[in-house]
């Protein structure tokens, strides 16, 4: 079994739990004790901020003592972070691009001016002393950096978009609005940059910046994008690539964000195999790229569940009472 260590851990219940089945002793981390997916890991502790000085000290500490061979961050908070640093934690594998990619990747503006200096089709986007006189209405007030559709304004004419520039509370770029279908596509590279695996899905419906309802879709163009994409920048390990259809020969990428998505359950049920993935690089391995093997038509529908947790002051250990079997297993399981 290779130990996985897994930061930020927070809800991401699922991906932890895909690379348990997947064979991983998993090991995962969070600052908040109420953090769901910790408690579905085979051990888990409570870490510093990642502020805190001692954050990075304590995963070297994990690493060392469980011998960790895989590294995954669940969310963007310690991105940067991991990749500048990813040579003092014991040789464990980081599931991160290079340092200047995860920046490049957090700075949605400066993403957007990459990618167009790639050839790589992206809306047009100004910063808000160099938009137009007349933009192409409606367009977006985005903020640059952050994630869950947080201080995102639609404005349909120059006073609105006077109005939210002005109060948006953090730094913001202007985004013409898309006017097609918007798809995400689930990428996973190894470390020479190779995309070994794109699945496209689509957006039926989101909360908070995350996919709720979806379907695995099989569509070379937006595997091709995918592909395309990932190889650019280039990635290594998971990314979600999203993007528009704004005609029929024409996708353009609006966001990447180099790690598992949110939408992941449903790659994993299209036999994605993600988890067996990355942990075949931990071992060493060189997949060969398996673009289009995958399931189209999966759809994806998402709920809400709970744990229940007995303890004080922090240290809980889960409480479960008698219930009954679930109706279907998780996706990927047997």
């Amino acid at each position: 079994m290779i130990p996985v260590l897994f930061t930020c851990a927070g809800q991401r219940v699922d991906i932890v739990s895909a690379f348990r089945r997947a064979g991983a002793y998993t090991v995962a981390v969070d600052a908040n004790p109420l953090a769901p997916a910790v408690y579905h890991a085979d051990e888990h502790v409570i870490v510093p901020r990642i502020d805190d000085p001692g954050y990075l000290a304590s995963l070297q500490d994990l690493v060392r003592r469980h011998e960790v061979r895989l590294i995954v961050p669940l969310a963007d908070l310690d991105h940067l972070l991991l990749a500048e640093r990813r040579t003092e934690l014991d040789g464990a594998l980081v599931l991160l691009p290079a340092p200047e990619v995860v920046r490049r990747t957090e700075d949605k503006y400066e993403a957007h001016v990459f990618f167009e200096e790639q050839g790589i089709p992206s809306p047009p986007s100004w910063l808000p002393d160099e938009v137009p006189v007349e933009p192409p209405y409606p367009v977006l007030v985005k903020p640059r950096r952050g994630f869950g559709s947080r201080h995102i304004y639609r404005a349909a004419d120059r006073e609105e978009l006077d109005f939210y520039l002005r109060r948006t509370p953090v730094e913001s770029f202007v985004q013409q609005v898309c006017a097609g279908e918007e798809f995400s596509i689930d990428v996973f590279c190894d470390f020479e940059g190779r995309c070994l695996a794109a699945i496209p899905r689509t957006m039926i419906e989101s909360k908070g910046g995350e996919s709720i309802k979806g379907m695995s879709i099989m569509d070379d163009a937006l595997i091709e994008f995918g592909r395309q994409v990932a190889e650019t920048l280039p990635i290594w390990g998971p990314a979600n690539v999203q993007c528009f259809r704004v005609a029929p020969d024409r996708h353009e990428v609006t966001d990447v964000n180099p790690r598992f998505g949110g939408g992941f359950p449903l790659p994993l049920a299209a036999g994605g195999r993600y988890p067996e993935l990355a942990l075949a690089l931990a071992r060493g391995e060189r997949p060969e790229p398996r673009l289009g093997d995958f399931r189209p038509g999966v759809v994806m529908t998402r709920f809400f569940s709970e744990l229940c947790l007995t303890g004080d002051e922090g240290e809980y250990e889960p409480f479960a009472e008698e219930l009954p079997e679930p109706l279907v297993g998780e996706p990927g399981g047997a």
